[in-house]
């Protein structure tokens, strides 16, 4: 195992230590440096679990570790910042689902079809990932600003605790049908059950398992550190808040989108694609469980549905989503219409 995957996650993990409070240039210029690094060792260390332990566990291993380590951020956030962050859930879901669906899907696109023309993925294992999480913003996003039971995009009580409840029925029945009941319709094309690897030692996998978590901490923690800094180049540049929410989802996905990218050059699209649409669903079948919990606890209002204008935005990126998947082979083309679409996504944030 190299020197510097051991290292930079500890020396990351020291740097966060150090930057509470209102860190300086210096610390700050070393936090960028720090996350920058964290996210290559992570994805270094989940690339060594993913080949021991083999598709799709791998994929799920990082989208899973991650998604927690940002569920927990968000529900501390709520906790401290009380009802004044009534947003912060449903921005952030909405962000992640749009950044994965157009940048993440896109980028996959059109940096593995420019080195082999025409990717290949398994249909039945797409679809019914779409599928959910289609179903699933819908319910959590979109519903909200529908219902009469309460004023505004909110849910009631009951409602919410039904959003919650059925948000993670139907993560779990999904992880079930990856892992166990149809796992081969997750493999890449041309692999077995077994996904033919040669497994490295156990020793190094567990030894990239205690290594992961620090450098996924690293990431978000020093993500929220950076926060601050992106939201006051927001504020000077006139835009609105929503910009902060964003830039934060795009450091924190930054782990999963390199290791998507460098599964598509490598002509292996359906680890791309587990990985993207595994880190959305994670993304929704945890966090509203969660912040339904600390909402009813706190009793402090959820807003979750969203305004017109994303819930346009995110009709037309499933829709997409669904043409894209549908077929099983994709080309440049695709990978063009997505990445277009998620510009929209952002000139549309910045310049409502």
């Amino acid at each position: 195992m190299p020197i510097w995957s051991v290292a930079v996650p500890i020396v990351a993990c020291a740097i966060l230590a150090v930057s509470g409070g209102s860190p300086g240039w210096l610390l700050l210029s070393c936090a960028s440096g720090a996350l920058l690094a964290s996210v290559i060792a992570a994805v270094h260390h989940a690339e060594v679990i993913a080949h021991r332990v083999g598709e799709p566990f791998g994929t799920l291993v990082l989208a899973l570790a991650i998604t927690v380590i940002e569920v927990s951020l968000i529900v501390s956030m709520m906790r401290s910042a009380g009802s004044a962050a009534s947003t912060l859930a449903r921005d952030t879901v909405f962000a992640t689902v749009m950044i994965i669906l157009n940048g993440v899907v896109g980028l996959c696109l059109l940096t593995g079809s420019l080195r082999h023309h025409v990717l290949v993925f398994r249909v039945e294992g797409t679809t019914p990932a779409l599928a959910v999480l289609a179903t699933l913003t819908t319910l959590t996003l979109v519903l909200p600003t529908l219902t009469t039971s309460t004023p505004g995009p909110t849910f009631s009580t009951a409602q919410l605790i039904f959003a919650g409840v059925v948000s993670l029925v139907l993560y779990a029945v999904f992880l079930f049908v990856q892992t166990a009941r149809h796992r081969g319709f997750f493999l890449p094309e041309g692999s077995d059950s077994e996904d033919a690897h040669a497994a490295p030692p156990p020793a190094i996998a567990w030894f990239s398992v205690a290594l992961l978590l620090p450098s996924l901490v690293a990431v978000v923690g020093l993500a929220k550190v950076l926060a601050p800094s992106i939201e006051r180049v927001v504020e000077a540049a006139g835009m609105p808040q929503e910009v902060v929410g964003i830039a934060i989802a795009l450091l924190v996905l930054l782990p999963e989108t390199s290791a998507a990218v460098r599964a598509a050059l490598r002509n292996r699209m359906q680890i791309s694609f587990n990985l993207a649409l595994g880190s959305a669903l994670a993304t929704i079948g945890l966090t509203i469980p969660a912040v339904a919990v600390t909402s009813i606890a706190l009793q402090f209002p959820l807003a979750l549905g969203l305004p017109p204008k994303e819930v346009a935005l995110l009709a037309l990126s499933l829709l997409l989503s669904s043409m894209t998947l549908v077929g099983g082979r994709a080309t440049v083309l695709q990978g063009a219409v997505h990445l277009v679409v998620f510009v929209v996504f952002l000139f549309l944030a910045m310049i409502p």
